[in-house]
């Protein structure tokens, strides 16, 4: 049976400096059915320069190319055009180990999971950490999953994308998309929609992806109100609540999702 094609989400936005590194990376996959999505979001840099010079000479690259509007809505172009059985999400200032989406895609069929999640490392300067939550091989229901959720509400790893494979067409059939008014946790909230939607769960327990904290990063330059902060926080309760009610687990672990109203993300 051949490979099921991938598609590989890179939303570009000023990262010249790392932009090369984060596409070798992906390109030099040791999974080669790969259609790669480069969402150049109105760079004023010459990251749309770099990206045109990776197209011209690997042709399952695709340049989307668009005024700047944010990750969020970067992301969500790129899943509309997604041709992939399978979406892997990766963030231009990082970088993959070869064998990363070969390790996802082979995770997910011999499982027949919704969503695979994975270890990743943390990279700043010369230190590199290992950080994930999922020590377990057996695949988990919906129920299991938010169980094992609620011990770490508030972790990256839960809730950013970059670390997950994911369904193209569970995300396509329901329209689930990332949050364009919101420019702090959005991924956070995508995976709430998406696991609501889900019947089986599996981790990789192995690192496959290289978060960059570093000061280049956008995540990094960030700054956020604090008026933001909790409207976010308020909007991702909403959410966590009405999951966690519809799976009759709302009175048991009421206790962790008011906490984590105030919970400090593990890498915010």
């Amino acid at each position: 049976m051949q490979a099921p094609l991938v598609t590989i989400v890179i939303p570009v936005y000023n990262t010249a400096t790392d932009l090369a590194r984060c596409i070798e990376s992906v390109r030099r996959q040791t999974y080669q059915n790969l259609e790669i999505l480069l969402v150049n979001d109105g760079s004023s840099d010459s990251s749309l320069p770099i990206c045109e010079m990776y197209a011209r000479v690997d042709n399952r690259m695709r340049i989307i190319d668009r005024p700047n509007s944010g990750v969020s809505a970067s992301r969500n172009t790129a899943i509309d055009q997604a041709k992939g059985r399978f979406l892997q999400f990766v963030d231009s200032d990082d970088y993959l180990i070869p064998e990363a989406t070969e390790k996802l895609v082979c995770r997910a069929l011999d499982t027949q999971c919704d969503l695979v999640i994975s270890h990743y490392y943390r990279v700043r300067g010369e230190n590199v950490s290992v950080h994930g939550f999922l020590e377990t091989d057996k695949v988990l229901s919906l129920e299991e999953f938010a169980r094992h959720l609620m011990d770490e509400p508030a972790s990256f790893y839960y809730g950013v994308m970059w670390n997950k494979l994911y369904r193209t067409d569970l995300i396509q059939e329901h329209g689930i998309h990332c949050s364009e008014e919101l420019n702090w946790s959005e991924d956070f909230l995508f995976n709430l929609h998406y696991i609501r939607y889900s019947q089986r769960f599996c981790a990789l327990r192995e690192p496959i992806y290289y978060y960059v904290k570093n000061k280049h990063s956008l995540t990094a330059n960030q700054i956020l109100k604090p008026v933001n902060v909790i409207s976010t926080k308020l909007n991702l309760f909403t959410y966590y609540k009405d999951l966690y009610t519809r799976l009759g687990l709302y009175e048991e672990y009421k206790l962790q999702i008011h906490k984590y109203l105030i919970a400090v993300a593990e890498h915010g």
